[in-house]
């Protein structure tokens, strides 16, 4: 998937494959070459690149309170 919205700090993201906790909620915590991501459910974080991001994206969540 093309990111075709602008990506902002504090925004949720649902990415293709869940964490190994079950969570599939995450919260972009970084923005640069890579993308840094916190799940939302275990608070752990991981750095992908652009490319492997975009990839992975399957939407971004408007609306946090309706999760």
């Amino acid at each position: 998937m093309k990111i075709d919205k602008e990506l902002f700090l504090d925004q949720y993201v649902r990415l293709r494959k869940s964490h190994p906790c079950g969570g599939n909620l995450w919260r972009i915590v970084r923005l640069g070459a890579d993308i840094g991501l916190k799940c939302v459910k275990c608070d752990r974080r991981v750095l992908l690149s652009r490319r492997l991001f975009s990839k992975q994206l399957k939407h971004i969540v408007d609306d946090v309170t309706s999760i």
